[in-house]
């Protein structure tokens, strides 16, 4: 009998960027699909999300923690579609989105971690970051908006900050979805030439897609410097969605089975509980 393709926890242990291991996202082969097939991967994502929603579930209802979720990547490499596509399975009313643009100017007046502390997830509750704190070791960086000296220490201070929420039971995982410059070049033609996507076109996504080569090295540094064994980071090829989407909710779904999640045992509270 052939060999299966990987999933769950085989999957994530492809994909996880091992902790004092030096990433090379030129190593990473954007369409690779470890021997899924797009077909085969539908009813693996429905399982998949299925378990998700009952995972949720018992997070909400014991509260012994939270999930926090980073979404990293460069323009359209699927950080909406995968919210779109694997966040579906998860009950809105414990939910938390917040996508990071350019910081207001409340947010410059505080330290580079203020706004995403105040975006944490409550207990009991999955959190989504449409981009994160990352962003002050990537554009921050390639951009030249903050000094060497500033973004270089910047690396310490995230592993600290992660640490942190870690300690006081926030889950965290980190995704960086990798795509090549053709596809993205593909999919910026695609929300230039169709007038229902063209609204999500920026002629400024250009300048960044210039600096493709500052990125993928500042991303290299990211992923060695903050990959850790309680908050590591997976990099998912992503040219092919369905992969991506697949890939996200199979990593999902090892790591809210490690956290144990159980629902609350309330047998001797109710007990003798009679409705008339």
């Amino acid at each position: 009998m052939a060999d299966q393709p990987p999933t769950g926890a085989d999957l994530a242990a492809l994909l996880r960027v091992k902790p004092g291991s030096r990433a090379r996202l030129a190593r990473v082969d954007p369409n690779e699909t470890f021997g899924h097939a797009k077909k085969a991967a539908v009813p693996l994502m429905d399982r998949s999300l299925q378990r998700l929603s009952d995972f949720q579930e018992r997070l909400y209802a014991s509260k012994p923690g939270a999930l926090l979720i980073l979404l990293q990547g460069m323009d359209t490499s699927g950080k909406d579609g995968t919210i779109k596509h694997v966040m579906r399975a998860y009950n809105p009313q414990g939910v938390s989105i917040t996508s990071f643009g350019v910081p207001s100017d409340e947010e410059r007046g505080h330290d580079f971690l203020w706004r995403h502390h105040h975006a944490t997830p409550l207990r009991g509750w999955v959190g989504i970051h449409n981009r994160s704190h990352y962003e002050s070791v990537l554009i921050e960086r390639v951009e030249e908006l903050a000094p060497a000296k500033v973004w270089h220490g910047r690396y310490d201070r995230i592993n600290e900050w992660e640490a942190g929420l870690s300690a006081e039971g926030t889950r965290i995982v980190k995704f960086m979805l990798h795509i090549d410059l053709d596809e993205q070049r593909a999919r910026l033609q695609a929300r230039l030439t169709d007038p229902t996507k063209q609204w999500k076109f920026n002629v400024d996504d250009l300048k960044v897609r210039a600096r493709w080569d500052g990125y993928m090295g500042a991303y290299d540094d990211a992923l060695t410097r903050c990959s850790t064994a309680d908050s590591p980071w997976y990099v998912i090829p992503a040219n092919r969605k369905w992969f991506r989407n697949l890939a996200v909710a199979e990593i999902l779904c090892t790591v809210m089975d490690e956290m144990k999640l159980r629902f609350p045992d309330r047998t001797e509270e109710l007990k003798g509980v009679v409705i008339e």
